[in-house]
């Protein structure tokens, strides 16, 4: 697999994983599980774009 491809499968791996997170966090009220989804969600977005980033320029 090219590295832009698995940048962006593991980019929306990571946004998937966040967002459950961040639901869990909300749902059961435990803002330090909230906080840590948002960032995984937010980690997984930049992956993505990296991933995308990397097959516009070639590599």
């Amino acid at each position: 697999m090219k590295p832009s491809t698995e940048d962006k499968a593991q980019g929306k791996i990571h946004e998937v994983k966040g967002k459950i997170k961040e639901e869990v966090g909300k749902v059961t009220n435990k803002p330090d599980l909230e906080i840590s989804g948002n960032v995984e969600k937010n980690t997984g977005k930049i992956q993505n774009a990296i991933g995308r980033a990397e097959k516009a320029v070639g590599e």
